[in-house]
C-alpha cells in the first residue's frame, strides 16, 4: 500500500491508483452536477476498465460549495486545491471571457444540444479558445450549456412594458439582457434566487426550468414567460494543467474521449430534463404563457449590442472576441436559426 498526501491529507491506496478531488459549487440537485457523479466520473471508471489500464481514479467529490464556492472553481483549480471540477464560465468573465459568447449573442437558439456541438466547435476551430483555459491553469475536457433561458416573475407579463421598473435577477453577464429594457437588473445566483424572490430583493428571475425545479424556485415565482433567450454555454469541466501532466498517457486518453462523449450526453440529458420539469411545475400550478414574437423582438432590440461592446473591449486585448462572435452566429445560421437581431452584422469591423 502506498500513501497519497494532498488536499484530503494522507490516504492509503493500492499501487496504480491515482487520488482526484473533483469540486463544484453548484450542489447535485442541478443536472450538471447530479450527472458529474452519476455519469462522467464512472464512465472513466468503467473505460480505465475496459481498457486494461493498471490505473484507478480514487474520487474525492465535494460539491455544493463544500470546498470551492461557486464561481471559486476555477481559483481552487488554478491553486491546485481542486484536481477537476465543474468552472462556470458564466461567474468567469475576466479569466474566460472567450467562453461567454452566447451571453452576449441572446436571443440564439433554445436547443441546448445545437448550442453546446457551436460552442465546442469553436473550441477546435480557434486556439485562443481552449488557450484561455490554459492560461488559467486548466484543460477543458466536456462543455456543458444549460436549457433554455426564460422569465420567472411574481407577476404576469403580457409585454416588455410589464417589467419596467421591476427587479429582476440575472448571473453574471445576463444582467446585460436588462439593460435597456427598464427594469433593474439585480445580481444572483441559482443558490442565493430563492430568498432573493421569498423577501422581495427581486421581482423576477431570468434563468432555466432545470434551475426552477431543482432549487424550488416555483414556490415564489407563480409565472413563467417563454422569451426564448436561448441555451447558453455556462462552463465545463476541467482538470488542473499539474494533474493532467502527470496523468499516464492511456489515462489522459480515456478523460479526452469519455469527456467528449459526456458532453453528447449531458446535452442531449438537459433537453429531456427540461421537457420533463415543465410539465411537472406545470402540474404544481406553474403559470405558462409565452411573450409575441413582437415583444421578443422588441426586447432585443431595446438592449445595447453587447456584443460589438465585448468583442471591441476584448479585442483591445489581442483576443479574437470578434471572431468568435461573428463564427458563433453565422453557426446558428447555417443550422436555420433565425435570430432576432442581427448581431453579428457590426461585430465584423471588431475582430
Amino acid at each position: 500500500m502506498l500513501a497519497a498526501c494532498g488536499i484530503n491529507g494522507c490516504v492509503a491506496r493500492e499501487p496504480g491508483t491515482i487520488p482526484m478531488v473533483v469540486a463544484a459549487g453548484h450542489t447535485e440537485s442541478l443536472l450538471w452536477i447530479e450527472l458529474l457523479s452519476k455519469d462522467f466520473l464512472p464512465s472513466i471508471d468503467r473505460a480505465l476498465a475496459e481498457r486494461e489500464s493498471p490505473h484507478r481514479i480514487l474520487w474525492t467529490e465535494a460539491y455544493g460549495g463544500s470546498l470551492a464556492k461557486l464561481g471559486g472553481v476555477l481559483e481552487a483549480m488554478e491553486e491546485g486545491l481542486v484536481d477537476m471540477g465543474f468552472v462556470a464560465s458564466v461567474f468567469e468573465a475576466p479569466k474566460l471571457p472567450l467562453q461567454n459568447v452566447t451571453y452576449l449573442a441572446p436571443f440564439g437558439s433554445p436547443d441546448t444540444r445545437l448550442v453546446t456541438r457551436v460552442v465546442m466547435a469553436l473550441h477546435d476551430e480557434i486556439p485562443a479558445m481552449n488557450q484561455t483555459w490554459a492560461d488559467n491553469n486548466m484543460k477543458l475536457l466536456a462543455g456543458a450549456a444549460v436549457d433554455n433561458y426564460d422569465l420567472y416573475t411574481t407577476f404576469p407579463v403580457d409585454s416588455l412594458d410589464d417589467i419596467v421598473g421591476r427587479k429582476i435577477l440575472a448571473p453574471g453577464p445576463a444582467a446585460n439582457w436588462i439593460r435597456g429594457t427598464g427594469a433593474i437588473a439585480v445580481a444572483g445566483t441559482l443558490a442565493t434566487y430563492y430568498n432573493d424572490l421569498a423577501t422581495g430583493v427581486a421581482d423576477g428571475a431570468l434563468t432555466l426550468a432545470t434551475g426552477v425545479h431543482g432549487s424550488r424556485l416555483n414556490e415564489v415565482v407563480p409565472y413563467m414567460t417563454r422569451v426564448d433567450l436561448g441555451a447558453h454555454f455556462a462552463g465545463g469541466f476541467a482538470i488542473n494543467l499539474d494533474t493532467w501532466n502527470a496523468l499516464p498517457p492511456l489515462v489522459q486518453e480515456v478523460f479526452v474521449a469519455e469527456g467528449k462523449a459526456f458532453t453528447r450526453r449531458l446535452a442531449e440529458a438537459t433537453e429531456k430534463r427540461r421537457a420533463e420539469v415543465l410539465a411537472e411545475l406545470q402540474a404544481q400550478g406553474l403559470q405558462v404563457s409565452a411573450l409575441p414574437a413582437s415583444e421578443r423582438r422588441r426586447w432585443a432590440h431595446a438592449i445595447p449590442n453587447t456584443a460589438r461592446e465585448w468583442a471591441r473591449i476584448h479585442g483591445a486585448r489581442g483576443l479574437p472576441a470578434g471572431e468568435v462572435v461573428s463564427a458563433f452566429i453565422s453557426r446558428l445560421r447555417d443550422a436555420g436559426v433565425a435570430v432576432p437581431r442581427d448581431w453579428s452584422a457590426q461585430e465584423a469591423a471588431a475582430r
